[in-house]
């Protein structure tokens, strides 16, 4: 790996350090919903746009999707920038360090991509949380000519060959018929009562479900008076599991304990997605063991590869990403005490001292990783082969 060229992409990463701090900071104050992250693509792209990047808004179909890109060599390295918060508790998944550090990798490889023979792509993924903006950024080809695909994930841990669990997310409405719940309760069909029928059915389920699936819920409504018989409900559940193939299974499993409360209740029912199915994160390893290396270089201490495959993890859009073209998603440790993502205690960490190191970091492990694959011929021929052999109809990661 070519010392100047590391030393070119540190230096552009420190003249940019308070810049890519403020885009942390600003995007992390004004936290904003999947799909409505107005606001921070609008901090993203002004930056970008002011550092030379071209910025084509809106790509996929999707107003809050983006890319921006800088160079002309055959190599495309995409970056991917996540932005979107969660309801009532903001930035406590640390979109915005993901952000800033992306912003961070490609104008620290700007300055250099014309000696590595690259093309910078930094892709604005909005809705990772709910909604699954990278699947349908992969499905409308925003990702075709993408020959590696990286972002850095904030996290009480520091892993380079991340796992993470196959999701999909189910909205199940039941129908029934109101009535009065004193005078006339016998005429009315409760909806409430099949949302109960339904969570019971999965609590009992969940002895006898495989190793690594769950299933998680909320009732998002539950009737509009104690009064009346509820004739409409809405729940919604999370279905995980080690696998697509084993959340195939647990899909089954629990749409039958939805039509189980519609059953006994003589409700009529429906379940629809709330996201496209996120798959397993499947990391390249010759990526995930390069990224090994130079983080450990800038004094970081990732857990062991034994250690990772040990650690129960959430889900990411990214696994599909992983699934279609050679891609890591690696997370990166903050000082956050012993809260864990998805905390209001983790969103705070998510705007500290040690969230901004993590952003500066971050952006010099993904700018060296990308110098690393750059210049290694092997590597470079094969990451553009994957992308010939994609075009060409063969598919699946190279």
């Amino acid at each position: 790996m070519s010392t100047d060229l590391r030393t070119a992409s540190r230096s552009t990463v420190e003249r940019y350090s308070a810049a890519l701090v403020d885009i942390s900071h600003r995007i992390h104050a004004e936290p904003e919903l999947a799909f409505a992250e107005h606001r921070s693509v609008a901090t993203l792209t002004d930056f970008l746009g002011g550092a030379g990047f071209q910025i084509e808004p809106g790509v996929g179909g999707l107003d809050t999707a983006f890319t921006a890109t800088y160079g002309s060599g055959e190599l495309v390295v995409g970056l991917c920038a996540e932005y979107d918060a969660l309801p009532g508790i903001g930035h406590a998944c640390g979109h915005n360090v993901i952000a800033a550090a992306s912003t961070g990798a490609a104008v620290a490889l700007r300055d250099i991509a014309d000696r590595l023979g690259i093309t910078v792509k930094l892709i604005g993924t909005p809705a990772e949380e709910v909604g699954g903006g990278k699947v349908l950024l992969l499905e409308r080809g925003v990702f075709d000519d993408v020959a590696l695909a990286m972002m850095v994930h904030p996290a009480p841990d520091e892993t380079c060959a991340a796992s993470s669990l196959a999701i999909a997310d189910y909205r199940v409405h039941y129908r029934g018929r109101p009535s009065h719940a004193a005078s006339a309760p016998h005429l009315g069909v409760n909806a409430a009562d099949a949302i109960t029928v339904a969570q019971v059915a999965i609590g009992l389920a969940r002895q006898h479900l495989e190793p690594d699936q769950m299933v998680s819920g909320i009732v998002t409504n539950g009737g509009a008076a104690p009064n009346i018989v509820p004739d409409s409900t809405t729940a919604q559940f999370d279905l995980r599991a080690a696998t697509t193939e084993s959340l195939q299974r647990l899909e089954h499993r629990i749409r039958d304990c939805f039509h189980a409360g519609a059953l006994a209740t003589g409700c009529t029912h429906e379940v629809v997605p709330v996201s496209p199915v996120y798959a397993e994160l499947s990391p390249d390893s010759w990526l995930a063991d390069t990224y090994r290396q130079v983080i450990t270089e800038l004094g970081r201490s990732p857990l062991s590869p034994e250690e990772e495959r040990q650690r129960k993890t959430g889900s990411t859009d990214m696994g599909n990403v992983t699934r279609a073209l050679p891609a890591i998603h690696p997370t990166i440790a903050i000082d956050c005490g012993d809260a864990v993502n998805h905390q209001t205690e983790f969103a705070t960490a998510c705007a500290s001292a040690s969230a901004d190191r993590a952003v500066l970091d971050g952006a010099l492990a993904l700018a060296w990783t990308t110098i690393a694959a750059a210049t290694d011929d092997g590597q470079r021929a094969r990451l553009l082969a994957g992308v010939a052999g994609r075009a060409a109809g063969q598919g699946g990661a190279a």
